[in-house]
């Protein structure tokens, strides 16, 4: 198996009060990933995933170009090792 990443994408636009992060925590479900989605104070939503690249990049792809609640004006990730065990995919 693939070493495990850690990938924290921040996804700018009209993503907060729509069900955005929902959608994301099932779409990080299906495919597989542990970590998180939480809203910021600036308007954005904070997506913290854990799992292989293949895993996380297609999550990434998925926010960039999927069919999610609202509207996806940006997204910025950020790839580092994976560091703490989550237990499935949480909203925050």
């Amino acid at each position: 198996m693939s070493a495990e990443v850690r990938m924290t994408a921040w996804v700018r636009g009209r993503v907060q009060q729509v069900g955005f992060r929902w959608w994301t925590r099932s779409r990080a479900l299906e495919i597989g990933l542990r970590g998180y989605a939480s809203n910021l104070g600036d308007g954005r939503v904070q997506v913290v995933a854990q799992g292989t690249r293949e895993q996380c990049e297609q999550l990434l792809d998925l926010l960039r170009h999927g069919d999610t609640p609202g509207r996806v004006d940006g997204v910025t990730e950020l790839w580092g090792t994976a560091e703490s065990d989550y237990e499935g995919f949480a909203i925050r």
